[in-house]
């Protein structure tokens, strides 16, 4: 897996609410548990095709639970 060209999901588990926006926007990458709360669909890890529709769940969270960091902009040590 290339970092350079991927993004990596975030959720704050303790401030979401339930809302389930992402979940409507993005279905292919959220669902909601057993208590309503959001949970990722796979690693979180995403390509940029599919920054778009990401970023617009990660916007219309009005907890502010959700999150998108890209890989490439991480320093790995070795």
């Amino acid at each position: 897996m290339n970092n350079s060209l991927m993004y990596q999901i975030n959720i704050e588990q303790d401030r979401c609410q339930g809302h389930s926006r992402c979940c409507s926007i993005a279905p292919n990458f959220f669902e909601s548990d057993d208590f309503g709360n959001v949970r990722l669909k796979g690693d979180g890890t995403i390509s940029p095709d599919f920054e778009t529709i990401v970023r617009l769940a990660v916007a219309n969270c009005p907890e502010r639970a959700l999150s998108l960091t890209n890989l490439s902009e991480q320093q790995v040590k070795t």
